[in-house]
């Protein structure tokens, strides 16, 4: 089944990229691309098919999320010619969820090929061109993520470390409009473990979100600070929303604007939006929000979004955590002996608080240390994420227990580090 599913997706691409139709008729022994550019474009369906076969390092397995495997079924009893199966399937698949507007169109095209060969995925003389590009989009990442799920010795690079209270965290693919939910587990030493993935719609001019209305998802390392039940939105935000802290520490040091991203369900008579059409938000169905939801703690859990996820090996996710927890612990150590040098080598020259630079902080550091005979510091409840983008940062957020000859004080704080010429430096530092 997974050569008829990779084979259907491949035309399908190719339909967009380059013209060709595909042909479906009771008489034909298959789906056949038709017109003078169809060799052309089944060269481009087999020269993507060798792409993406050496590009994907993941075993295709079946996702878990709805309606993934149903789709792929479909468009394998089309691809067989088998279109009275693929009819049932669809119908089933509506009765299931009548709103769903890809199942839809496919139902128009598989009555129409009973009277007709048709010409092009979403056939129908009267369905608008843009809709049906869009419904087109969606099968493509929704196949795709049926095909090359990641399998379960890899993890996505930014899940480093996870406090022992968060139980879940999130990751957004929007290139392949997919959030994957992972879960802490502690058995494990805090080793992320993959529970579910779920379709997903983002911001209908992409990713890394720079200035209010420019309608591009952001990128970069959040927390949920709210849960707002359906009974308090509008009908668009569906079963519920859940607002991220956009933007962060990172975002306004880098000069980014802009507020409202949230993640949040789909208006009552729409099962699914297209994978690029909200205003940065981040969408799912109803149904997968409320799955979802289940797991989400204000104020907890941590919610990233990268343009393209990137993914470790369980032996180069080890390194890259002790290698931070190393960093981080050295930071502590140094700030506990006293040696005011040896503790603002660990901070940037670019390092900003608040109000103060790094000039600023290091002569208010020299002056506190000098009115101290000891120091203990106690790092707890320790988190250490990675961010997408350009730029190496992770974040680091944790409780605070310090203590002196002359103050006790306990706070949450969040730390992000920048990797300069090789080395980790921290470029922020403040309350969590």
């Amino acid at each position: 089944m997974r050569v008829k599913i990779r084979h259907l997706l491949l035309v399908l691409a190719a339909t967009v990229t380059a013209g060709a139709v595909a042909k479906l008729s009771d008489n034909s022994a298959a789906p056949t691309l038709a017109g003078s550019r169809g060799a052309a474009s089944v060269s481009l369906a087999d020269n993507a098919a060798s792409a993406l076969a050496s590009a994907s390092p993941f075993a295709s397995t079946v996702s878990d999320s709805p309606p993934e495997e149903t789709l792929a079924r479909i468009f394998a009893e089309i691809e067989a010619n088998r279109l009275g199966n693929a009819l049932q399937l669809t119908e089933a698949l509506l009765r299931q969820h009548p709103n769903y507007r890809l199942a839809n169109l496919i139902k128009g095209d598989l009555l129409l090929a009973k009277a007709q060969p048709i010409q092009t995925f979403g056939a129908l003389s009267h369905a608008p061109a843009d809709k049906v590009a869009d419904l087109r989009a969606e099968a493509l990442v929704r196949l795709k993520a049926y095909r090359d799920k990641p399998p379960a010795d890899f993890v996505p690079r930014y899940l480093l470390q996870m406090q022992p209270d968060q139980r879940y965290a999130i990751v957004v693919d929007t290139q392949r409009s997919r959030l994957y939910l992972y879960e802490n587990d502690r058995s494990q030493d805090g080793r992320p473990r993959f529970v579910a993935d779920y379709y997903v719609t983002h911001g209908k001019l992409g990713a890394d979100k720079f200035v209010e209305g420019d309608k591009k998802t952001p990128v970069g390392v959040y927390h949920v600070t709210a849960n707002l039940p359906r009974q308090k939105l509008a009908d668009l935000y569906g079963s519920g929303a859940f607002p991220l802290n956009y933007p962060n520490e990172w975002d306004k040091h880098q000069g980014r604007g802009g507020s409202g991203i949230w993640l949040h369900g789909t208006p009552s008579d729409t099962f699914a939006r297209p994978p690029r059409a909200s205003d940065g938000c981040v969408v799912l169905t109803n149904q997968d929000l409320d799955l979802v939801a289940k797991n989400l703690q204000v104020g907890l859990t941590p919610v990233i979004i990268s343009p393209s996820v990137e993914w470790l090996s369980l032996d180069d996710w080890s390194r890259e955590r002790k290698e931070l927890n190393k960093t981080i612990e050295n930071w502590r150590a140094d700030w506990e002996s006293r040696d005011t040098g040896r503790y603002l080598s660990h901070y940037s020259k670019r390092f900003k608080a608040g109000n103060q630079n790094f000039e600023e902080f290091a002569s208010q550091k020299k002056q506190v240390n000098a009115s101290k005979d000891w120091i203990k510091i106690k790092v707890n409840n320790l988190s250490v994420f990675r961010s997408p983008g350009k730029d190496e940062v992770v974040v680091v957020t944790f409780e605070q227990d310090y203590r002196s000859n002359n103050l006790d004080n306990q706070m949450k704080k969040r730390q992000y580090w920048l990797r300069e010429d090789g080395q980790w430096k921290i470029i922020y530092e403040g309350t969590a």
